[in-house]
């Protein structure tokens, strides 16, 4: 018996894989979609109600409950769970913040000597804007939490990086997850999605893909949250996995592990490939949206014995 947590195109492609697992599992999803429907049982509880899903859960005692999206992981979901003794698939909300916190997971990627941009943070508009002038265009400004995928504006002039700091620390147009800002190093190069299952000390690297990130033809509209994806990614060669995995993947697990922090669950890896290898982007802590559609149909292995190690 499975909860899947999530509406999405990815919990559709979870209850896909589980559907055809060898042990053939009774699946609910909360709340499901269309597609998810003809595979089990959606319930009508919102992904975000955490309550309500501890209640449900602590009443039905699914084997093991799945969480899909971000939000309910960095609300802390995967705790409430695990204080009822339910199995969950999906980090705790201190482990969570790698997504949640923009600035958090710098913090990590500089103290675990995990290739990235250089960057800085800014709550203050004036001063955010001297740093963009002492550093030049291009350059990236980032809404430090959670924005649904749309936080993320790649400024080529002055005036462009100006407005996204006005829209995030004036405008408020993110909300508290804008209340702060990073001003990050343009990266030049071709991104990939990387997946890691982990077990808090233990990982297995899934197969490489690329969504399509930015909208309007020749990439020249603004960074959406993703529409659609391929696997695998070409850019990702043979040489860049060892690099993938111990310098990127095995550093983050460990300078966690250092912060007494386990990390279990997906954690994935937005890349940035380029001349001087690959550099993280961004980290997000569950299974990508598209990504994921593209990635888990090409396993060939069952998914439940994956997801309980």
């Amino acid at each position: 018996k499975i909860l899947v947590v999530g509406s999405g195109g990815r919990e559709h492609v979870l209850g896909w894989k589980l559907a055809r697992d060898a042990c053939a599992p009774d699946l609910y999803f909360a709340p499901g979609n269309t597609g998810t429907a003809s595979l089990g049982t959606n319930i009508e509880l919102s992904a975000d109600d955490l309550d309500g899903l501890a209640a449900w859960a602590s009443r039905e005692k699914p084997d093991l409950t799945v969480i899909g999206p971000e939000a309910p992981l960095c609300a802390g979901i995967a705790d409430r769970f695990e204080e009822r003794g339910l199995r969950v698939f999906g980090p705790c909300a201190a482990a969570a913040r790698l997504e949640g916190s923009k600035a958090f997971a710098k913090e990590i990627m500089e103290s675990g000597g995990v290739p990235t941009a250089r960057a800085a943070r800014f709550t203050d508009l004036s001063d955010a804007k001297d740093y963009v002038r002492s550093e030049g265009v291009p350059i990236v400004i980032k809404a430090d939490g959670l924005a649904a995928g749309k936080g993320v504006t790649v400024c080529d002039s002055v005036e462009q990086a100006d407005a996204a700091l006005d829209a995030a620390l004036t405008e408020k147009v993110f909300g508290e997850a804008g209340a702060s800002v990073l001003v990050e190093e343009f990266m030049e190069g071709e991104e990939a999605s990387i997946l890691a299952l982990v077990d808090g000390t233990n990982f297995v690297l899934l197969a490489s893909s690329q969504d399509h990130k930015r909208a309007l033809d020749g990439d020249a509209g603004p960074n959406t949250g993703g529409m659609g994806a391929y696997s695998p990614a070409p850019v990702v060669t043979d040489e860049l996995w060892p690099i993938i995995r111990n310098d990127i993947v095995l550093n983050t697990i460990a300078e966690l592990s250092r912060r007494g922090i386990a990390f279990r669950g997906v954690l994935y890896a937005g890349l940035m490939i380029s001349d001087s290898g690959p550099r993280v982007v961004e980290f997000n802590v569950r299974f990508g949206d598209p990504e994921a559609q593209c990635v888990i149909p090409r396993m060939k292995s069952d998914l439940v014995p994956v997801l309980n190690a």
